[in-house]
């Protein structure tokens, strides 16, 4: 068994949402998900490649064995955010409404709001999460037949950011090849079955073995279905939750 890895530098806060988040309940994941990693080689590829170098490789990502080894520390922030929210009448009646019919309807009501020029949208505050990891980052990839890719070589180093945009993160070096993982690295494209008691599970999604290219092009209108084109692995990261309080958590990594 062969495998590429790559070290990165976070350069600012990490943040991704579990599949059942809602928006308005920004909590976040520890670490990025198989799916993301994934969805982040494609853009990588055809970027640096083109359209047809991605549709040729979707394949060989979809189907791609990664690991993870995070740091010492990870610390989970806790906050509250000014968010701009689409304006929605509680009034069961006019939902179907459009936009400029309701607004003529609540021109009274809503005088000051349409006066600085905000509507439809109004100001409200919203929860949110944010991980700072306590040190670099490392990714092991093969493929299911143990040797990876030739061209992730190149396409790592194409990778500047995992989980929302603005989650920022810098290659540390060129990426190696290893025989064998070091201890530290978490498989993330199964299900956990060996894991330390006091670990932390996380529920991290990864693309079906049913996905195509076209469910992954966001110009196409064909729909990913959960438990299909995309499932969910239950992994428990050998982390134990060591101090929290109302603005933080803090996580360390188990011994052994």
């Amino acid at each position: 068994m062969t495998w590429i890895t790559a070290t990165y530098h976070p350069i600012s806060l990490f943040s991704l949402r579990p599949y059942h988040a809602t928006t308005s309940g920004g909590k976040t994941l520890l670490a990025p998900t198989a799916f993301t990693i994934k969805m982040a080689l494609l853009s990588a590829s055809i970027s640096l490649e083109g359209l047809e170098a991605g549709q040729r490789r979707f394949s060989q990502i979809r189907d791609l064995r990664i690991a993870l080894a995070l740091p010492e520390q990870i610390v989970l922030l806790k906050s509250f955010a000014k968010i701009r929210r689409l304006f929605e009448s509680k009034d069961s009646q006019k939902k179907d409404e459009t936009v400029e019919d309701f607004k003529a309807r609540q021109q009274q009501k809503l005088g000051n709001l349409l006066e600085r020029g905000q509507y439809p949208f109004q100001s409200t505050i919203a929860y949110r999460e944010f991980v700072q990891f306590g040190g670099p980052l490392q990714l092991a990839l093969t493929s299911p037949q143990g040797e990876p890719p030739a061209w992730l070589g190149e396409t790592l180093p194409a990778i500047n950011y995992l989980g929302k945009r603005g989650s920022f993160l810098q290659i540390a070096g060129q990426p190696e090849m290893l025989s064998e993982l070091a201890a530290g690295f978490i498989e993330i494209t199964r299900d956990s079955t060996d894991f330390p008691f006091e670990g932390t599970l996380q529920n991290l999604d990864d693309c079906g073995a049913t996905m195509t290219f076209e469910h992954a092009d966001i110009y196409n209108s064909k729909r990913i279905t959960l438990g299909k084109e995309r499932i969910i692995r239950h992994v428990v990261l050998p982390y134990r939750l060591a101090q929290s309080s109302r603005g933080y958590s803090r996580y360390e990594r188990i011994a052994g």
